[in-house]
């Protein structure tokens, strides 16, 4: 399982498949061990990882000592009412994350679309101006944000860098 990376507010934002889709579930969770995320964000349905032999996923990675946040997407879609609801403290966290220096694991499926749109967005929020963001994030990533109201949610993020104060815990 390849994990795709690249640095953002001082830490480590990467997009990858799905742990399993490949048939080695064991061999991806300890892949995505080693790599040592802060947090692992899940944008596949329960019916995907089932699928894909890594419905015990979420336990999995916590057992690893990782922040694990299911906000599942269809596949080829946009977040709905429920993501939205989640999503502020979603990306507090995980931008939080990474000015800390950590690293932060956004996966669908392939990798790709939703995983890319969510990774965009972060990035945006992060205070990336946004072709620079798609520019950094497609060269790692060349299929990230697959569909254009994937882009246009992404895109529709606000920079919050400069309104963005980091607290102790």
């Amino acid at each position: 399982m390849a994990i795709h990376a690249l640095p953002v507010s001082g830490g480590i934002l990467a997009l990858s498949p799905l742990p399993g889709v490949d048939g080695d579930y064991p061999g991806d969770l300890q892949h995505i061990a080693e790599w040592r995320p802060a947090m692992v964000v899940s944008l596949v349905t329960m019916a995907e990882l089932v699928g894909a032999g890594a419905g015990g996923l979420g336990q999995d990675v916590q057992d690893h000592g990782t922040r694990w946040v299911h906000l599942p997407i269809p596949d080829f879609g946009v977040p709905d009412d429920r993501f939205l609801r989640n999503w502020p403290e979603v990306s507090a966290r995980a931008r939080k994350a990474l000015l800390g220096g950590g690293r932060v694991l956004i996966h669908c499926r392939g990798g790709c679309g939703r995983s890319g749109m969510v990774a965009l967005r972060l990035m945006i929020e992060a205070g990336e101006a946004g072709d620079d963001a798609l520019a950094r994030l497609r060269a790692i990533r060349p299929c990230a944000v697959e569909t254009e109201d994937q882009m246009t949610w992404a895109r529709a993020a606000r920079r919050e860098a400069a309104t963005f104060v980091r607290h102790g815990d």
